[in-house]
């Protein structure tokens, strides 16, 4: 690493003493003034460095760029992320609306800035979820507007120690989430895509046929709309690659944030048998999520890599302007 890249610490940084995760989260790197010459480029070193970038993943669950001269705008950024070679995943599922930039590049979430978007892992809502998020920071926040990030494993290991008969009910029934999709995208809601972004297709058959491939079941609606039933879906997943249990789930997010004109929150995740979920607790793992969440002030050019295995993440309320970007890997 001391050849490419220095290490670096921030003040919001957290550390976990045990042996399973002995980095700082996230780890934050720059470039090394030593061995740079005019121009620190990212998305060369990502290529060159790929080996122990990856290490790092594993180890960190997070690892935020900062400081490189080539990541300014999202066709640049977009090289960065085809830089690191992972495999692009459509967008099919997911709730968020979005937009297509460049390549393989898309806004975040498109809601309004006074809304928060709770903790959740990315997709965790359907079968087929990214293992990689990559965020990158186009347009300093006027204000707010972090993008935090927490630990699965961590806040598995708090729940289960807090609530273990109702983690044992997660892991044994799972949840089913159930969500109203109007026909076009709603920008004013943080759940608003529509069904045809949402499945890529305006034929309604079409869109029951890529629904079907997730396990998902379509209830059409006579306003045009659809609603989407999907589970029951496991809660709790086990990380092959860390050998740990995750808190793999979009529980809180549902719960609390998947509110607009069409959906009720409290309707809108259940236990896998269909039984409501307790209020006290759900709102008590969303106490849990900041507790040990890392919020740190988004700067321009940031690249943020996250492993969607080991890491949930959420958006805080910002003042404009603010243009995070966002890119999904399989």
């Amino acid at each position: 690493m001391a050849d490419h890249f220095i290490e670096i610490k921030i003040p919001q940084q957290r550390n976990y003493n045990n042996i399973n995760n002995s980095s700082p989260f996230p780890s934050v790197l720059s470039p090394n003034p030593a061995t740079t010459a005019t121009v620190s480029r990212l998305a060369e070193k990502a290529r060159t460095q790929k080996p122990f970038l990856d290490s790092l993943l594993l180890k960190a669950g997070s690892v935020l760029f900062r400081g490189f001269d080539d990541v300014k705008t999202a066709k640049e950024f977009n090289d960065v992320v085809e830089a690191f070679g992972y495999e692009e995943l459509p967008y099919v599922g997911g709730a968020a609306p979005r937009t297509n930039i460049v390549g393989r590049v898309f806004t975040a979430n498109e809601s309004p800035p006074d809304q928060k978007i709770p903790f959740h892992h990315e997709m965790a809502q359907v079968p087929e979820f990214p293992s990689k998020l990559f965020f990158f920071c186009e347009v300093e926040p006027g204000s707010g507007g972090e993008t935090p990030i927490v630990l699965s494993h961590i806040v598995y290991e708090r729940m289960k120690h807090k609530y273990p008969d109702f983690v044992e009910q997660l892991e044994q029934h799972g949840l089913i989430y159930t969500r109203v999709l109007g026909e076009k995208d709603d920008p004013s809601s943080p759940i608003g895509r529509g069904w045809k972004s949402t499945f890529l297709t305006e034929d309604k058959s079409i869109a029951e046929e890529r629904a079907a491939r997730l396990g998902m079941k379509l209830e059409w609606m006579e306003d045009g709309g659809v609603k989407t039933i999907m589970g029951p879906i496991p809660a709790i997943k086990y990380d092959e690659s860390r050998q740990r249990k995750i808190w793999f789930n979009s529980m809180v997010a549902a719960y609390t944030g998947w509110k607009d004109d069409r959906n009720d929150p409290v309707k809108a995740v259940t236990f896998g048998n269909g039984k409501p979920l307790p209020a006290d607790i759900v709102h008590d793992c969303l106490t849990i999520l900041e507790e040990e969440s890392v919020a740190i002030p988004w700067q321009k050019g940031d690249v943020l890599l996250i492993d969607n295995w080991a890491v949930l993440h959420a958006r805080r309320s910002f003042d404009p302007p603010r243009r995070i970007l966002a890119s999904l890997c399989k």
